[in-house]
């Protein structure tokens, strides 16, 4: 059996050059290759100080890129496909999710919270608002919603309000790794400048939320909170 080449992902680093900063697409690989159960290795990559590892593996880059073997990849969805191709069952899971929605569930959410939170005009504030809380309805709906599976067609009881951890299941998959880093930013940012929170109403969000932070995988790939609103504090427009 050959061995596995060796693995070294390359990440933004926090405002002390050293610690994980906030990046949702470097929090996503992390994710991917963590669940993945691959060895490999994390280095944080001061952008302030762009060290010469920088101009040698992947000029012009901006982290994550990747470092497989001799190989270095840069482009993240690239290197999702390429992890997902290489590291492939019966030695490695396979993280695609099984339903397709579940790639598209929550992808409008990240949008409208950025047009939200880059507003500075009062006026707009609440159509904004509206915006996000429309996306953020449609995932509530998606995570309550029973996938084909949880259907027991020989069951005269009607499943009618899934309970199942994640977006595609009880397990997390690739739509989580995406998903996952950009709500807790939303989540983060939204209290923090603008005193919004995901409503409670929203309960399939909630418990989405509540079984990643249980999940290490998330958890411990996650940017500390001070990072995140750091990243956003020049980003978040005050309502003048």
């Amino acid at each position: 059996m050959s061995e596995q080449p060796q693995v070294e992902l390359f990440v933004k680093a926090g405002s002390d050059g050293q610690s994980i900063g906030n990046c949702p697409f470097s929090q996503r690989l992390f994710m991917v290759l963590w669940l993945k159960g691959v060895t490999f290795n994390v280095t944080t990559i001061d952008m302030k100080r762009k060290p010469d590892i920088l101009k040698h593996l992947a000029p012009g880059a901006q982290p994550p890129f990747m470092v497989y073997g001799t190989d270095v990849r840069t482009d993240t969805n690239k290197i999702e496909e390429f992890l997902e191709e290489t590291l492939s069952p019966p030695k490695y899971p396979k993280l695609a999710a099984k339903n397709p929605e579940s790639n598209t569930a929550g992808l409008d959410v990240f949008a409208k919270f950025s047009a939200y939170i880059k507003n500075s005009t009062p006026a707009a504030n609440k159509t904004l608002e509206n915006g996000l809380m429309k996306a953020l309805r449609v995932l509530d709906s998606y995570m309550n919603t029973p996938l084909p599976e949880e259907i027991d067609e020989n069951c005269a009881e009607d499943e009618t309000v899934s309970h199942r951890r994640f977006l595609d299941g009880n397990e997390l998959t690739l739509a989580d790794c995406n998903l996952l880093p950009k709500l807790h930013i939303v989540q983060v940012v939204c209290e923090k400048y603008r005193g919004f929170k995901i409503p409670e109403e929203f309960s399939g969000i909630h418990r989405y939320l509540r079984n990643a932070y249980e999940r290490e995988e998330f958890a411990s790939t996650c940017p500390a909170t001070s990072e995140i609103e750091l990243a956003y504090a020049q980003v978040a427009k005050p309502l003048k």
